[in-house]
């Protein structure tokens, strides 16, 4: 069965650096792209970044561009969220997803994904 798990949240200060990790298990990455999303109190989720079921293509939100790096290791079944120069604003759950269908490109669309994990937590404050 599809299993998607998050770890690396955590506390950081504004202006630090986490990297989230998406384990991904009972399915072929190759196959799919795979998101970040993440929810504040309050707050809607939103995507924030996702990766094409071919690795070419990447998407990033507005709020993060230049900030954060999504890559993979389909040898590890891996996905990764570098995030960077951090502010209190990135303060969120963040959980990773699947889609439901390959293809080249991929966006913030939730209805595209079709499988979530339970997300990890990461606050930003001093």
């Amino acid at each position: 069965q599809v299993q998607l798990v998050e770890s690396g949240g955590g506390l950081v200060q504004p202006g630090g650096s986490l990297t989230l990790s998406c384990a991904a298990s009972g399915f072929t990455m190759e196959y799919y792209a795979i998101g970040w999303f993440r929810q504040a109190p309050g707050k809607e989720r939103e995507g924030v970044s996702c990766i094409a079921s071919t690795a070419d293509y990447t998407y990033y939100a507005e709020a993060v561009k230049g900030r954060f790096t999504i890559s993979r290791d389909v040898t590890k079944s891996m996905v990764y969220l570098q995030m960077n120069s951090l502010q209190a604003e990135d303060s969120a759950d963040y959980f990773c997803a699947k889609t439901g269908f390959g293809g080249y490109t991929c966006d913030g669309n939730e209805s595209d994904y079709s499988h979530w994990g339970r997300g990890t937590r990461v606050t930003v404050s001093s």
